[in-house]
């Protein structure tokens, strides 16, 4: 056989666990494992190991009216460089993205994006009759529902309109979880130029009390839904009891920082919702992952301006970049042993294929879309601000030794990047779903 592209002499990780075997790429999808026979460029993977390509199901990239902080091409251009081949684009834009014309918008802008892409339709509750015509457009992941208020001004937060959205659609739901309500209460917990008290704001029970409430509405409208960046092992040990009905996500950022170490280090460069909470959360999280009840890992890639975030608290905005730094962090976990490099694959790429009903994308196998993060395992560094591709220009994480490192990012066949140096052009791509989502 004759092959557009060859990776030879890697680790590559199938279905089944690693294997030592080339993989022959042609048309943009995987057309040969064990690959024997000439290619018009081969790669040289010797050393390294080949991953799924890394699906971020949770990023804002800002586009359109807010790219000052991120646009569709630079957020997309720190995705490739970290190792994502593909990314679910949240709608809290401006305008927001709660209408047909909105996605339209959207895919043509992402003309210039690096990697793969499906955008999230923001519910309201002007558009909750007509979100099962909306979850249907190409190129769209689904609905996404804000429980509480963040960036941006898209919220359900009464019951009643929690159930309208939920009642019109097939496919599932993510939710931001945390209880309006509650919040609006607690206010005067915050304390002007104290980070900190953030999570004091934004406590537990209003995490807790949200997912209760989303899980109950969920059950009696028969709709499956995805909580997306669970802070609380209340919430996982929950969650675990209603897979039925109930996905969910936590992020690297909460496996990682501590509420004890990170607002007196960052400051409002911590601030984010749902918060940033204690090393006792962390543990927790920890726990729930390793009984197996989380589905994906998302990045919660939120990023704001260095001047944004210097502003005192309560002012400053809540959110910070995490798409470029979410496989560093998680190979460090790995290299750890906090967690299995097959479990990171699940999390990363397996998951988000099976929750979401992605077509052809989330494992190495022949037929699928030609997508592989290439990392070495081994690899020691630090994360220096001169790496950062986001507009943003910063990261928690700087200054942060990381072991293990993306090496190449391929999307359908096109190397993206290869030892941190971008490929000739963008080529990212509408992600497509199963037909059987639409139900």
């Amino acid at each position: 056989m004759s092959f557009d592209l060859k990776l030879v002499g890697g680790t590559v990780h199938l279905p089944g666990g690693p294997v030592q075997a080339d993989v022959g790429i042609s048309g943009g999808r995987i057309v040969a494992i064990g690959a024997q026979g000439d290619a018009g460029r081969t790669i040289d993977c010797t050393g390294l190991d080949i991953l799924p390509g890394v699906i971020d199901t949770q990023v804002h990239f800002r586009e359109p009216g807010l790219v000052h902080k991120e646009d569709l091409e630079s957020g997309s251009r720190a995705a490739v460089m970290g190792g994502v081949t593909a990314v679910f684009e949240m709608p809290n834009t401006k305008p927001n993205t709660d209408s047909e014309a909105a996605i339209a918008d959207k895919l043509a802008r992402a003309k210039r994006m690096w990697c793969d892409h499906a955008f999230y339709v923001g519910a309201t509750s002007a558009n909750a009759d007509s979100l099962a015509e909306l979850e249907r457009l190409p190129g769209t992941a689904g609905v996404k529902i804000f429980m509480g208020a963040s960036t941006g001004d898209l919220l359900v937060s009464e019951d009643s309109e929690l159930a309208r959205v939920l009642a019109s659609g097939h496919r599932r739901v993510a939710i931001h979880a945390e209880d309006e309500a509650r919040m609006q209460a607690r206010l005067d917990h915050r304390i002007a130029g104290d980070a900190s008290s953030h999570p004091v704001w934004r406590d537990d029970t209003s995490a807790l009390l949200a997912t209760q409430r989303i899980l109950t509405l969920a059950q009696a409208a028969r709709r499956r839904i995805h909580v997306l960046h669970v802070t609380t092992p209340a919430e996982l040990e929950l969650l675990g009891q209603h897979k039925d009905v109930a996905s969910c996500e936590v992020t690297p950022q909460h496996l990682t920082l501590a509420g004890e170490e990170a607002y007196p280090r960052l400051g409002t460069y911590a601030q984010m919702n749902p918060p940033i909470r204690s090393g006792a959360h962390r543990d927790g999280l920890w726990h729930w992952l390793n009984q197996g009840v989380p589905d994906v890992i998302g990045s919660d890639h939120a990023p704001h301006t260095v001047e944004e975030k210097a502003k005192a608290y309560p002012d400053s905005p809540s959110g910070m970049p995490g798409v470029q730094t979410l496989l560093p962090l998680l190979l460090t976990h790995v290299a750890a042993g906090r967690m299995t490099l097959q479990r990171l694959i699940e999390l990363t790429s397996a998951g988000a294929q099976r929750i979401f009903n992605i077509t052809g994308k989330g494992r190495i196998v022949v037929g699928y879309d030609a997508d592989f993060t290439i990392v070495d395992l081994a690899k020691k560094w630090t994360v220096e601000e001169s790496w950062l591709q986001s507009r943003s220009g910063w990261s928690p994480f700087t200054g942060m030794e990381m072991t293990g490192k993306p090496i190449g990012t391929i999307v359908r066949g096109h190397v993206a990047m290869w030892e941190g140096e971008l490929g000739e052009a963008a080529a990212g791509a509408p992600i497509r779903f199963d037909a059987v989502e639409y139900g």
